[in-house]
């Protein structure tokens, strides 16, 4: 039996393309899978929105935990009061000329 040096050895072949197969494997998963780089950037551009939106519900918070506070037994607010009973109630004063 003789061996033709000319042709490689299957085995080596078969080692090759699996090497090749796994390397294209692991390379398309750490960009695209579910731990990827696109994924990383999806989450990361998606907690910056989520910052933001917290910031802007702390201000909103903070704004009715400042009107329910004015609006409380412990500290009137006369304006406040003045401006919900006419939004609310439509109250006017005695000297006051409501046009239309």
């Amino acid at each position: 039996m003789t061996h033709n040096s000319n042709r490689p050895a299957i085995g080596v072949v078969i080692y090759f393309t699996l090497a090749f197969v796994l390397g294209m494997y692991f390379t398309f998963a750490s960009v695209q899978g579910d731990y990827g780089l696109f994924q990383r950037v999806q989450i990361d551009a998606e907690a910056v929105e989520l910052s933001e939106q917290l910031a802007r519900l702390d201000l909103e918070l903070s704004a009715l935990e400042n009107r329910t506070r004015r609006m409380s037994d412990a500290y009137l607010d006369l304006d406040l009061l003045d401006e919900q009973a006419r939004d609310i109630l439509g109250l006017v004063r005695s000297d006051e000329i409501v046009l239309r």
